[in-house]
């Protein structure tokens, strides 16, 4: 089996990279009918001479491979017609923006596997890039509030070599008696809390951060059940039936400064709060670290993505459009990166390499015992497979 390792196309560049040199060579020790072929890259974060040191291929044209690693979404113009690959799709929820994507992956009888659907039994996700965008989220959600009240500044985590190196920042960090809360327990979320715990601030309970004031910063972190209600006694589980619950957030806006969304939302289920409850003098929230970045999803105003470069930019509640960053105390100031483990880019290719090396080889040289491909597995033969086939009407062949 021929492996390749693409280069990422999508404008941002992005500079991680589905395997770093050493782990390649570790799985072609471990699987001697395995080789490699390293698409070129000017932009990833380790160079194509450190895989040509490794004595790994590294070349222009690599349509030869029969299996495809990407990160982000492939460039339609990319896609290699009968090849299997694997990468981020972004199609899974309909997301618009990548219809013609999965329509040409069905055109060219391409078998496309999501990360984000490789689960183990339990259905818990096994090849993610979760932890590190908690990590540099809430890192920016820090950074944010030093700007915008003039508190302190920090390097933005891209110029950071690691996770070390950004650690120390937290040197120059100083908040007043915030209240800062997380939604999500999950992968996202416990990032989120490890940069907190990292800044030094403490956690309290869902009961204390509604019912206390504190001389000093804290944060909570909330599980689904804490902001969400049953709309009827007999709704069946949020999981199941999302669509039967509706927002209980109303109390945590009321208490909290930062929110940090590390949550993973169902376009059935509702949103945190609404645009118009946003204009209300009882909510308190003046910056949003948007994790989700499901833009205008679990967070209505979350208007569009923002940039690395230019992670900011300010809510007007009146107006209801998007301004400049900083623009009047009275805006909520937005930071919804959708890339964020790329701004740390070798140790979330490190830690994401380890899990494909784990979960995913395994699989696909052994014997996929646990149909943890097959159920990843979105197209196939040139359809939708019977999991996904909810997505019929969204590309509309």
């Amino acid at each position: 089996m021929k492996i390749a390792i693409l280069r990422e196309g999508k404008i941002p560049p992005d500079k991680r990279v589905p395997l770093l040199p050493a782990q390649c060579l570790t799985l072609q020790n471990m699987y001697p009918q395995l080789s490699f072929l390293i698409q070129s890259s000017a932009v990833r974060c380790v160079e194509d001479a450190e895989y040509e040191a490794l004595g790994l291929t590294v070349c222009e044209d690599v349509s030869e491979a029969d299996v495809f690693f990407g990160v982000k979404e492939v460039q339609v113009d990319s896609l290699v017609s009968d090849k299997t690959y694997f990468f981020f799709s972004h199609t899974i929820k309909k997301q618009p923006y990548n219809r013609n994507l999965l329509r040409t992956i069905l055109q060219k009888n391409i078998q496309l596997l999501d990360y984000e659907c490789l689960t183990n039994l339990n259905g818990e996700r096994v090849v993610a890039f979760g932890r590190f965008a908690g990590l540099v989220g809430a890192y920016n959600a820090l950074r944010l509030y030093g700007i915008r009240y003039e508190a302190f500044v920090l390097k933005p985590a891209y110029e950071c070599r690691d996770l070390v190196e950004l650690a120390q920042e937290f040197k120059k960090v100083q908040l007043p008696a915030l209240k800062i809360a997380i939604t999500s327990i999950g992968r996202v979320g416990k990032g989120a809390k490890e940069i907190l715990d990292l800044a030094g601030i403490k956690q309290v309970s869902t009961e204390d951060y509604l019912t206390k004031e504190f001389s000093e910063v804290v944060y909570v972190c909330l599980r689904s059940k804490d902001y969400i209600k049953e709309k009827t006694d007999e709704a069946q589980s949020f999981y199941k039936n999302p669509s039967a619950y509706e927002s209980d957030f109303q109390k945590f806006y009321q208490v909290t400064d930062m929110l940090i969304t590390a949550h993973f939302w169902d376009v059935r289920g509702p949103a945190l709060f609404e645009k118009e409850e946003a204009k209300r003098s009882d909510f308190k929230i003046k910056i949003i670290a948007d994790i989700t970045c499901d833009v205008k999803g679990s967070i209505p105003i979350t208007l569009r993505t923002s940039t690395i470069t230019e992670p900011f930019y300010d809510y007007n509640p009146t107006t209801e459009q998007a301004e400049k960053a900083f623009n009047d105390d009275g805006n909520i100031t937005i930071m919804a990166v959708d890339n964020l483990p790329s701004e740390l880019p070798l140790d979330a290719s490190r830690s994401f390499g380890e899990q494909l090396m784990l979960q995913v080889f395994p699989a696909l040289l052994e014997g996929d015992t646990h149909d943890v491909l097959k159920k990843a597995t979105v197209t196939e033969s040139g359809h939708l497979t019977p999991k996904f086939d909810y997505l019929t009407d969204f590309v509309g062949l």
